[in-house]
């Protein structure tokens, strides 16, 4: 059972996912918050194994909210997905930092929101493809994302780690990636655990927005 924390101010929206959510076998919403700070202390309290955030909240915005769940310092390192509008700001930008899991748009498919909690609590990323392009091509025009510099990085990348994120860049799953270079999944989820820290990341999505940011591939080779 895959156990949920939503924090929205709007009542509607709580309300609508957390029937969304209840609606499958195996997810629980067990608590509903209405501003930041009530978030972090449900959080603190219930130790749910994904928390679903509203960037804009009264009290703690919601990366602020991230930044105690699952930032570098978190103690509690619950894992995060951020829905947000399609007006991109830096409080996006501010949500890679900290080490979201992913982002998804407000008004998703129903389907997509359900697999978007499946796959977070399963240790996997997920980046709205209609988000990708936006987010990727303001990052790197931005932000700086981590002190490593791409020489350095790739050298330190086995060949092997360097296709992993050619191919991460581009927005394939861990499944997508296996069958893509013909290894099991395990395999690639091993390769990608020694690949963050040689970056100096923390997320996958860090690391595909770190690979435009350094041109080891560009904007236009993304899928569209």
């Amino acid at each position: 059972m895959i156990r949920v924390l939503i924090a929205d101010d709007q009542h509607l929206v709580r309300a609508g996912l957390t029937a969304l959510l209840n609606g499958e076998d195996d997810i629980d919403v067990v608590a509903a918050a209405a501003d930041g700070n009530e978030a972090i202390r449900l959080a603190r309290e219930l130790r749910p194994d994904v928390a679903c955030l509203d960037i804009r909240m009264p009290g703690r915005d919601g990366i602020e909210v991230a930044d105690v769940l699952c930032g570098p310092d978190s103690e509690l390192g619950i894992p995060v997905l951020i829905l947000t509008t399609f007006d991109l700001d830096d409080y996006v930008f501010r949500a890679l930092e900290v080490g979201v899991s992913g982002f998804l748009l407000k008004d998703s498919e129903p389907d997509d929101i359900i697999r978007a909690i499946t796959r977070i609590s399963d240790g996997h990323g997920m980046l709205d493809h209609t988000l990708t392009r936006r987010i990727v091509t303001e990052y790197v025009q931005r932000r700086a994302l981590r002190p490593v510099t791409a020489t350095r990085a790739i050298e330190a990348l086995t060949a092997r780690e360097r296709d992993i994120l050619l191919l991460l860049a581009q927005g394939m799953s861990n499944e997508q990636i296996a069958a893509q270079l013909f290894v099991e999944v395990a395999t690639v989820k091993s390769h990608l655990a020694r690949l963050l820290p040689k970056l100096g990341v923390q997320s996958r999505l860090q690391a595909a927005v770190w690979a435009y940011q350094n041109r080891v591939v560009t904007v236009g080779d993304a899928p569209r």
